[in-house]
């Protein structure tokens, strides 16, 4: 039996290249060399002749969520934050209800952005208080909720698991006392959410999470990312000597730790319709889960 392609952004292919065909030529682009980067969840594709990467905002996003990120990413590019560009013209484009947006494309080396580099846009994120842009709150556990009720792949006994393992954190989340000041965070900051300047420097990308929220969250996303994905525990202590605050030597780390995994793993039975693949690593994650195993490293998907 032949495996099912996955579909970028929840997109079979040929629509996607069509929407992309038909957003490009609104803002006089050449796409004829287009190639896919990423596709779990937004289509992320380079125009390599443009120098200009295109984001296909995933099936099913409303278009004024799109607005907003415009409006804040114009914003932080006004005041000089470090944040991969958007391009010049009226964003985002829309094509048959698709939201598009347009980016400066940063060519990468092979190794990717240490933790550590993450440190100094991260602080200076995180000490935002008054954007001009109403961003919605952080809700790790909404959006957990929300997706065990769209999941599809998994046995109902493991979806009760799930659901009751969701109501066990959050309860225990009602008795965390957070230390920072609550701001502006980005929500899903990590290796691939970052990108090489050339200069020795990074700049965050990816700004669909953006929220106000306790910077905890993000710290703790960092700390689950270097954990899980094979990057080491020197990867994470020096993020956090960079950043001068180590979120796991707080009291709340075990309870935000455990959300973060928990919404990471339901997310991605979420989209398993749209790439198959990944349904075996998502099972294994989910045992992984029962057996309480925080050190079983993950598989990127």
């Amino acid at each position: 039996m032949t495996e099912a392609a996955p579909a970028p952004g929840g997109f079979d292919e040929s629509e996607m290249h069509q929407v992309l065909k038909r957003g490009c030529a609104t803002i006089g682009l050449d796409c004829s060399d287009a190639r896919l980067l990423r596709g779990h969840t937004n289509a992320v594709i380079l125009l390599e002749k443009e120098h200009v990467v295109a984001k296909i905002a995933r099936r099913g996003s409303r278009v004024d969520d799109v607005a907003r990120t415009v409006k804040f990413v114009r914003w932080l590019m006004d005041t000089g934050f470090p944040t991969v560009p958007l391009l010049p013209p009226d964003q985002p484009v829309v094509i048959d209800r698709q939201a598009i947006t347009f980016w400066s494309y940063l060519p990468q080396p092979d190794q990717p952005v240490a933790a550590a580099q993450l440190a100094k846009p991260l602080g200076a994120l995180h000490t935002i208080t008054t954007p001009p842009v109403a961003l919605p709150h952080h809700d790790n556990l909404t959006t957990i909720r929300r997706s065990l009720a769209a999941i599809t792949c998994l046995p109902e006994e493991a979806l009760s698991f799930l659901a009751e393992y969701a109501d066990q954190l959050e309860a225990d989340l009602g008795a965390v006392e957070f230390e920072l000041p609550e701001g502006v965070i980005q929500g899903d900051p990590q290796h691939r959410n970052a990108l090489h300047t050339g200069e020795g420097e990074a700049v965050l990308c990816d700004w669909d999470t953006v929220a106000v929220g306790q910077p905890e969250w993000d710290l703790v996303t960092l700390e689950v990312h270097c954990r899980r994905f094979g990057h080491g525990q020197g990867h994470y202590t020096a993020f956090a000597e960079a950043y001068g605050w180590d979120v796991t030597r707080w009291p709340g780390y075990c309870t935000l730790a455990a959300i973060r995994e928990l919404q990471m793993i339901t997310t991605n039975a979420r989209k398993v319709n749209h790439a198959p693949s990944s349904l075996q690593e998502v099972e294994r994650r989910v045992n992984g889960l029962r057996r309480q195993d925080r050190c079983v490293q993950w598989k990127l998907l």
